[in-house]
């Protein structure tokens, strides 16, 4: 039987993504182009699988789409073990594939799933189910807000051991939005002020690169040559730029001045390429998410829906701000990618996972459309 209270999806949130997806693609391609050619003679050496990627996340958000959302309540305790289980397996040794430091893929070869990714949507699930099942918990701080607490730690420090403190602070960030749209204490927050940001740097001094970071964000043309170099090289793709940008295509940064220039500074060469009209309109797409989606959250027929959908949209907005703000050095280098726009296939993945929810969500929200 046909649900007569199922209305169309969410169209603006729809169209936003797909246009940002194809953009995305678009500019994966032309920031790779020299990297593919340069290391194995094949322009299309990461458009290919990015291409297969797309194609695979847009029947993701299809059948997530039209996949009741009220059901990812009880699966929710599942999907976060399984979560759990893949964060503590890709620490151990030899069995998490690790780059540049870092030990965060789970996988053979190039075909690897990023474990982080699937524990910041199962977390987002998980606390929205819970808390729409007991919400008046959180006006206790030991019986309700601390049980919460812990368990985001728990997942958040199994991410930041990989290392991978961008993402631990996206988690953490994500996570409290849920937590005071679901009626914490504005007070208990306030407590945990001063020992959260004694935390964040004592995860700063303990790795010397990170603080090393911190200070060429404060200077980082006297560190031009070593800690400031992806921050210089961005600044100038940006600066070049200029109103309408040298053309797609034509970046001179993605020349390897910007190391990986296909990832976390793709930006960079989109502001070069298509400049600050480009770059506005981008933003612009991104912000119409935010706002379609926090309309959805306001009008959810529940309050699973409305703090699943507050969790999915903040989620993919903070990382859009966190990643505009390093490329602009606006905050100190940190690996995190823009969303539907850097290379790699489980982040989009799970992106449009968390779409096809938000916009199944829409489905039975109750505001106007167009």
């Amino acid at each position: 039987m046909k649900n007569k209270n199922k209305k169309p999806f969410d169209f603006w949130i729809f169209a936003a993504v797909i246009l940002l997806l194809s953009l995305g693609t678009i500019m994966v391609f032309s920031s790779s182009y020299y990297f593919s050619v340069k290391t194995v003679g094949n322009s299309f050496y990461l458009l290919i699988p990015q291409l297969q990627y797309m194609a695979l996340s847009i029947v993701i958000l299809i059948v997530t789409m039209n996949f009741d959302y009220k059901r990812w309540g009880k699966l929710s305790p599942i999907i976060l073990m399984i979560s759990i289980g893949l964060l503590i397996l890709v620490l151990i040794p030899g069995v998490g594939q690790e780059r540049n430091g870092a030990q965060r893929w789970l996988g053979v070869g190039t075909k690897t799933i990023q474990p982080s990714e699937m524990a910041k949507f199962a977390l987002i699930m998980f606390l929205s189910f819970s808390l729409s099942k007991r919400k008046e918990v959180l006006q206790s701080f030991t019986k309700g807000l601390l049980p919460y607490l812990m368990l985001i730690g728990f997942v958040a420090g199994l991410v930041v051991i990989e290392p991978h403190l961008s993402g631990t602070l996206i988690i953490v960030i994500t996570s409290c939005i849920i937590l005071f749209c679901a009626g914490a204490k504005i007070s208990h927050f306030v407590a945990l002020a001063l020992p959260g940001v004694a935390a964040v740097v004592v995860a700063i001094l303990a790795a010397p690169y990170r603080f090393d970071r911190v200070k060429a964000w404060l200077n980082p043309f006297d560190y031009a040559m070593d800690e400031g170099w992806q921050t210089v090289q961005s600044l100038l793709a940006i600066g070049s730029g200029g109103l309408f940008g040298r053309g797609l295509g034509q970046s001179m940064q993605k020349y390897l001045y910007i190391p990986e220039p296909y990832n976390d500074y793709i930006f960079a060469v989109l502001a070069e390429e298509l400049g600050f009209v480009g770059s506005a309109f981008v933003m612009l797409l991104f912000l119409v998410f935010i706002w379609r989606g926090i309309k959805v959250a306001m009008n959810a027929p529940d309050t699973f829906g409305s703090l699943m959908a507050t969790g999915i949209t903040s989620l993919i907005g903070i990382q859009f701000l966190f990643n505009v703000a390093v490329v602009t050095n606006s905050i100190p280098s940190t690996g995190i990618s823009l969303p539907f726009f850097s290379y790699g296939g489980t982040s989009l993945m799970f992106l449009m996972f968390g779409v096809g929810v938000l916009l199944n969500i829409s489905r039975y929200s109750n505001y106007e459309r167009l």
